[in-house]
């Protein structure tokens, strides 16, 4: 496996060196992104594909009086969130599983906010991954997405050349499958450097 397949699915040696950089190669991008969203200090978030656990530390600054969740598939990441975030978890303010976006082990309407950085490049079944996103956010919730890489720049496409599995999806193609799992009421925005940020909503309506 090349070292930046870890980027997928971070394993062994190499995979704990590809969470800390992530951490810190992905924090400007990470800030950039939470300026763009506001949750009570009691809010219940979710991180998706947690990674080394910097934003789920960010999370719980923003909501001190609330719970934050991580999940990801990768043990290494699973591990190296739960050391950072050690504190809290004694606290009893989070909790991090390993799983999979496809099948997620929470109840219905179970969250307030859910963030997803720099991590749909990866999601099998991409549509049937927001819809359990859907079900797992409460009416009236927020779920954000956050990308180094928004589709309009041909140079990212190196990295799906390299990582197996990955896919680059422009902001037509995210609204599309946001709208297609029910989401509505969209904003979007871009850096020159090709980032994107999208929050959508879960409607107040109970179906």
């Amino acid at each position: 496996m090349s070292f930046f397949q870890n980027t997928c699915k971070p394993e062994g040696l190499a995979g704990k060196m590809m969470v800390k950089m992530m951490n810190n190669g992905h924090a400007q991008m990470a800030d950039w992104g939470f300026s763009h969203i506001e949750a009570n200090e009691d809010a219940s978030i979710l991180d998706i594909g947690c990674g080394g656990g910097a934003n789920i530390a960010i999370w719980l600054k923003k909501c001190p009086n609330g719970h934050v969740t991580g999940l990801d598939y990768s043990e290494v990441s699973v591990d190296s969130s739960r050391n950072k975030n050690a504190a809290a978890i004694k606290e009893n303010r989070c909790e991090i599983f390993q799983g999979n976006v496809l099948q997620m082990p929470f109840q219905n309407d179970s969250y307030d906010c859910i963030s997803a950085f720099e991590t749909i490049y990866f999601w099998p079944e991409i549509h049937k991954s927001f819809k359990e996103v859907y079900r797992v956010l409460r009416p009236g919730g927020r779920f954000m997405i956050c990308n180094e890489s928004d589709g309009t720049n041909p140079a990212d496409e190196k990295w799906t050349e390299k990582i197996e599995g990955m896919k680059i999806y422009d902001e037509n193609q995210v609204k599309s499958i946001l709208n297609q799992a029910g989401f509505i009421n969209i904003k979007v925005d871009h850096t020159k450097k090709h980032w994107i940020c999208l929050i959508a909503e879960k409607s107040n309506e109970r179906e």
